[in-house]
């Protein structure tokens, strides 16, 4: 194979092969509506709330819990403390965010300090340049899992992506997404669109979703740039409605957030969690415990 250009009969039969296996699935009816089951009102509340004018049927990712369900409430900085994972971890469950989103070496405190919560623990692989091998990737996706984690967010090959080279970046999500499926976890795809022309985004997404990921993801928030709308629409074309869409990077306020859902996000990671869903209920400032240091965080 040429490493080179992309391998166009290669995609073509996977993407061929996606709408076959999408034509095959069997609607399944909830119990309250007895109408396909991502419709019903109730699951779609969250989306609706944070300000989505359009919707694919089947777009997972809804949620229950209003705005705050919809964020990964995420601290990556290299520096971040013991201290403020630990207020990331409470300000997550008080507003009842998705998922935290931190570095692996948080994994296991993270998950012992939401062990009686809702909320789970997001963590990432191959972060954030993702420009490592497959078998790491994979050994480090099984450590977090074994540590806590409930959500892998996983880092594309992006130079073999820009080689044209899609059988090594096949292989590389595919490392993660396996042992994500054999033990229930929820794994997200980071492309990291910034380094993309609109050709790669379309070639990477389709991989993502032939390697059974779960959801694909704008940006690391380390990258040139951030999430934009134009990327999350293109991003939502190509997966369908049956995959999530992650916006990441420089969501910053509920407006931002408002944008990126419309687009056809649904999950947003931020680290700004706790202004958006204040500003979602109409401003102020939400009471700190005493003795709670505000969180210094990335621009994530």
């Amino acid at each position: 194979m040429d490493t080179h250009s992309v391998d166009l009969p290669r995609l073509i039969a996977i993407i061929a092969e996606e709408v076959l296996a999408a034509s095959r699935r069997p609607a399944v009816p909830c119990a309250c509506h007895s109408v396909h089951e991502d419709c019903c009102p109730t699951r779609l509340r969250g989306v609706l709330d944070a300000g989505a004018v359009r919707l694919g049927l089947h777009a997972p990712g809804g949620a229950p819990d209003g705005v705050s369900g919809l964020i990964d409430h995420t601290l990556l900085k290299p520096d971040a403390t013991r201290q403020e994972l630990e207020t990331l971890c409470r300000e997550a469950a008080e507003f009842k965010f998705a998922t935290v989103c931190v570095n692996p070496a948080w994994v296991a405190l993270c998950a012992e300090q939401l062990r009686h919560t809702s909320v789970k623990v997001c963590t990432v692989v191959g972060f954030p340049l993702g420009a490592t091998t497959a078998d790491v990737k994979n050994y480090e996706t099984r450590r977090v899992i074994f540590d806590g984690a409930r959500e892998v967010d996983m880092v594309i090959n992006i130079g073999a992506l820009k080689s044209g080279d899609v059988r090594t970046v096949e292989r590389d999500i595919e490392a993660v997404t396996q042992p994500c499926r054999e033990a229930g976890v929820v794994s997200k795809v980071i492309i990291e669109t910034a380094f993309l022309t609109d050709d790669e985004k379309v070639t990477a997404c389709t991989l993502a979703k032939a390697a059974g990921a779960d959801f694909v993801k704008t940006s690391t928030g380390f990258g040139p740039g951030g999430a934009t709308v134009a990327d999350v629409a293109l991003m939502r074309r190509v997966v369908g409605a049956e995959m999530g869409v992650k916006a990441a990077g420089g969501v910053r306020d509920l407006d931002g957030l408002k944008a990126m859902v419309a687009a056809g996000a649904t999950r947003v990671g931020a680290s700004a969690g706790v202004k958006i869903v204040q500003q979602s209920l109409g401003g102020g400032t939400a009471p700190q415990a005493p003795g709670r240091a505000p969180i210094v965080k990335s621009a994530y």
